[in-house]
């Protein structure tokens, strides 16, 4: 009876142990999670399939978008190190209060040239579905992240 009851344990003991390493496994997102290679790709297609772009208007179009998002990346970079000051420091956080602000207004200033830029290459309405898709694409994945 003793052994009977040993052999249980042990068993309920391996398959404890095999099921909590194949959710682990399943749990763990490939190439360490985000990938930005992976998700430009994807927006880039998102985009061109829901604009309706041609190849020719993509080969034109994405070139003038990814400089964009470059800069745009680097004021996001700044307005995140605007988080990083001592809560008890008051002036510190009314500087950067001012500077988060100066950075938004340069957000929307570098939008408005890039898409005086973009409609130089496509027309208006391609443009403008072109930003609807964008942000379509970033609610899609904010959506996936929380789930």
């Amino acid at each position: 009876m003793k052994q009977l009851l040993r052999n249980r344990i042990y068993l309920l003991l391996v398959v404890l142990v095999a099921s909590v390493g194949s959710m682990c496994a399943q749990t763990k997102k490939p190439h360490g999670g985000f990938n930005p290679q992976r998700f430009e790709a994807d927006l880039e297609q998102y985009i061109t399939t829901n604009a309706g772009l041609t190849p020719r208007e993509a080969a034109r179009f994405f070139p003038v978008y990814r400089q964009m998002t470059k800069k745009m990346r680097s004021l996001f970079d700044e307005m995140r190190r605007c988080h990083q000051v001592n809560p008890k420091d008051v002036n510190a956080c009314a500087e950067a209060i001012r500077r988060q602000d100066e950075i938004d207004i340069q957000l929307k200033m570098l939008q408005q040239e890039y898409h005086s830029r973009f409609m130089l290459v496509l027309p208006a309405n391609k443009v403008l579905e072109i930003i609807k898709a964008e942000d379509r694409f970033h609610r899609q994945m904010f959506r996936k992240m929380r789930k």
